[in-house]
């Protein structure tokens, strides 16, 4: 099996584009925000979009539940796809979806900026904010029985009227119940208290003296923890770090569905204390 991934900011109008990017890229399906699609058909998963807040979205999106693994990867394989288009906000999140699917690493990276222009982005960009509004490559009546009551109207009515659409162009859109309820933040604090639990329960760490999140001005680049720590004497320094950086990247990936791009340790000092936490 061959993947291509499909590659952009989230509301810049991938889903609209998608059926034509995987008939250029002669692929079979699409997996997008949580779905396997073929043709006109979706074969399994549930959508992100049917979640109640932003957090649960991201984590259907990116296949967090085993259960919706099973499903997927099931379906790929009785429907025999040789070639599949998968699409993710970033090249990070192509590659754990491909990861937890069990797909082989994309053989090509499509981006959106380099199919659609500066205007017809930000213009998809304008419908996300101002209209909640998110487009699922598959037609109203296909997804009808997935996403009962927040279905809105097909994309041809508010991108073109005047234009003859083809059943296998068909496309819907949808506002999920998540784009009514507001912003929804996640302050650095939430992230150091995680960090905290972790490290309780790390045996070979004495305190921690410092914690720091720092967070680009795009989120797609994720966010750089750094922890300062003092180690108990006679600790694998590289085990416990390696250990540290790992589980603190993937629970707070897991737990906010923010991307974590690194876990920066610096151990400040050894303690010679005669006791250590069990």
């Amino acid at each position: 099996m061959e993947v291509v991934a499909f590659v952009g900011p989230s509301g810049t109008g991938k889903s609209h584009r998608a059926l034509s990017v995987a008939h250029d890229n002669k692929s079979e399906a699409i997996i997008d925000d949580g779905l396997l699609i073929k043709g006109t058909k979706i074969l399994a998963g549930s959508s992100a979009k049917s979640e109640q807040n932003r957090i649960q979205a991201v984590k259907r999106a990116i296949f967090s539940d085993q259960e919706h693994v099973d499903e997927v990867k099931k379906a790929i394989a009785d429907a025999q796809i040789e070639r599949i288009l998968v699409i993710g906000t970033s090249v990070n999140m192509a590659l754990k979806i491909c990861l937890r699917l069990g797909l082989p690493k994309p053989v090509k990276f499509v981006k959106i900026q380099d199919i659609a222009s500066k205007h017809e982005i930000n213009r998809a960009r304008q419908i996300r904010l101002k209209e909640g509004k998110h487009i699922v490559p598959v037609p109203t009546v296909e997804l009808k029985p997935h996403l009962s009551g927040i279905l809105v109207d097909l994309p041809h009515k508010l991108f073109s009227r005047k234009k003859k659409i083809k059943v296998s162009d068909e496309k819907s859109i949808v506002r999920p119940s998540f784009s009514y309820y507001g912003k929804l933040a996640i302050s650095d604090y939430v992230v150091i208290d995680i960090v905290n639990i972790i490290i309780g329960k790390l045996r070979g760490i004495d305190r921690v003296t410092n914690i720091k999140v720092r967070r680009p001005s795009d989120p797609v680049k994720g966010m750089t923890i750094y922890i300062d720590l003092v180690l108990f004497y006679g600790a694998n320094i590289f085990e416990v770090v390696n250990i540290l950086q790992h589980r603190v990247k993937e629970t707070v990936e897991m737990m906010t569905a923010m991307r974590v791009k690194e876990v920066n340790v610096d151990v400040k000092s050894l303690s010679v204390a005669t006791t250590e936490k069990k």
